[in-house]
Order: structure tokens, then C-alpha cells, then sequence
């Protein structure tokens, strides 16, 4: 059965300065802030949420469907998906636009500070979601506002059970907005720094938020993550990795492994575990679909 991921498809320009950001900015210079960072190292990767969680679900053994628009640049891509054995049934490319391109740069402490060119993802509400006996589950990850809206309400239309993971998203949409993708929603899961924003936004603790889908999952980085089922939580202890190389696509290559154990009917901390354990492995390497397992799924 098939995952249906609906998110963008990015080109990534990754970056590395050696210094620190925070000894570069200074707090109270920020009204006049002029700054350039000297980056030795940089490369092009294979990116964008859906690319990245699709790549994490497909070394699992899964079957990912990434839903995704493409500018007239994007013919690189559809020949990576190829490459990787991924379906591009979802994928369509967009006349007059560049594919979504994300400039990221990572300070020796892993900080990160991101510029990111939405291109051709925000036409992505021109794909549409219909009921399939193939698919079994989806994701809603970043993408174009009006794509995440419409897709969680077709979702529902097609009784498609999702995660909704707003990620760097989640900004655009209001309290009541968001309310409303937790309704829909089955599963919901943000970063720590999201899930406070979450619970701002509705005006509901991570507990409200736990009883009103099968489960909320918030990640911690190095602390692993929180399981929340039933208004009870659960805390799954982070994988230690090799190395900490680069933390680009970490919590894409999770939410692949998330959608694994979804698919296999696994408890939701089961899926953490698993999750926390491709992070580790991703975290060890360069870019975001440049890792390989070292374990075979159980």
C-alpha cells in the first residue's frame, strides 16, 4: 500500500560557516543589521519535504507518492524519482515558474538560517487528492498555503487517514485554521518550537491536542521526542549518531520512517523509536537524501 506525501519538491543550496551566528549578529544592532558570512563549502542537493520524506520511506521498503509541483527546471528531479524507483504520478511541472529552491546555511553549532524561493510550489493546489485502494495513508507537510488547506479537506472527502505537519508552515494559518486541520487530522506532529506556536495559535495544550486525533507526536532534536496519546505522554529517548554532520532534512528522513510504521499498523511510539533511529542515521551525512540504512526495518 502506498503513502500519499503531499509537500514540495526543492532544489537545496547548502551552505557551511565555520564561525557562530551568534558571534556575528549583535542583539542590539539588529535595527541596522548588515552582515555576510564567508561560506568555504557548498553544494546542490535533492530536496523539499516531500522529496526528503519520500526518499526516508522508500529506503524503509514503503511505497511513497509524492503529490508536488515542479517548475520548468524541474526535469532533474523527475529523473532522481526515477532513478530512485518513485512514482512522479503526482508530480506536475509548471510553465513560467523556477522549482522551489531553499538556500540554507549551517553555523558550527548546527544553527541554521534559511532563504527559501516557493516557485512552482505554490501552485500546488492544482493537484488534487482522490480516493485510491492503493493509498492507505497520507501526510500534509509544508507547501503552498492554499495546497494544505484544500488537500486536508480532500483528504477527508476521500477518507484518506493523514498526518498533518505543518512544520515551517505553520505560520501561515491562523488559530481557528488551524483548529480545523486538527479535526481533520489523524495524527498531528511539530518540533518542539512548532508545537508551542500550535498550542498559541488554538489556544489548546498539547494534551487537548492528544485527544482530539489517534495521536501527537512533538520532537525534541538531541532529547528524542514526545508521545502524546490520550491527553498521556510517552518520552522516546533520541538515537545517539555516528556524528553530527548535518542536521539538513532531519526531520523529513523521521517523518519517512513515521509514515513506515503507520503503514505497518506499529504503536505510535514504535514509529518514534524508528523515526528517531533514520534521524540518526540522516544527521551523520551530508544533505538530505545521501543516507543509507544500516538495519533492516522490524
Amino acid at each position: 500500500m502506498a503513502a500519499l506525501i503531499c509537500g514540495s519538491l526543492a532544489f537545496d543550496t547548502i551552505m557551511t560557516f565555520e564561525g557562530r551566528f551568534a558571534e556575528q549578529i549583535l542583539p542590539d544592532q539588529l535595527h541596522i543589521l548588515n552582515v555576510s558570512f564567508l561560506v568555504p563549502s557548498l553544494r546542490r542537493d535533492f530536496g523539499g519535504c516531500a522529496g526528503n520524506i519520500a526518499y526516508s520511506l522508500k529506503l524503509l521498503g514503503g511505497e511513497p507518492l509524492p503529490m508536488a509541483t515542479l517548475g520548468t527546471d524541474g526535469g532533474e528531479y523527475l529523473q532522481r524519482l526515477a532513478a530512485l524507483g518513485i512514482s512522479d504520478r503526482y508530480v506536475k511541472q509548471v510553465d513560467g515558474t523556477y522549482t522551489a529552491q531553499a538556500m540554507i546555511m549551517t553555523d558550527r553549532d548546527n544553527n541554521q538560517i534559511t532563504a527559501f524561493h516557493p516557485g512552482a510550489m505554490m501552485q500546488a493546489h492544482i493537484t488534487r487528492i482522490e480516493s485510491h485502494p492503493d493509498i492507505k495513508l497520507g501526510i500534509i507537510s509544508p507547501d503552498g498555503r492554499d495546497a494544505m488547506l484544500e488537500h486536508a479537506a480532500q483528504f477527508v472527502a476521500a477518507g484518506i487517514p493523514f498526518v498533518f505537519d505543518p512544520g515551517q508552515g505553520l505560520p501561515m494559518f491562523n488559530g481557528a485554521e488551524l483548529t480545523q486541520f486538527i479535526e481533520q487530522a489523524t495524527w498531528v506532529t511539530v518540533n518542539d518550537y512548532e508545537g508551542k506556536m500550535l498550542c498559541d495559535r488554538t489556544g489548546l495544550s498539547l494534551a487537548d491536542i492528544s485527544r482530539k486525533v489517534k495521536g501527537l507526536v512533538v520532537t525534541l532534536g538531541g532529547e528524542g521526542c514526545d508521545v502524546w496519546v490520550n491527553g498521556e505522554c510517552e518520552r522516546v529517548q533520541a538515537v545517539q549518531p555516528a556524528a553530527v554532520v548535518d542536521p539538513t532534512g532531519c526531520g523529513d528522513a523521521w517523518r519517512g520512517a513515521l509514515l513506515f510504521g503507520l503503514e505497518q499498523g506499529w504503536p505510535l511510539a514504535r514509529c518514534a523509536e524508528l523515526g528517531n533511529k533514520v534521524g540518526a542515521l540522516k544527521i551523520a551525512q551530508r544533505g538530505p537524501q545521501n543516507y543509507v540504512l544500516d538495519f533492516t526495518p522490524a
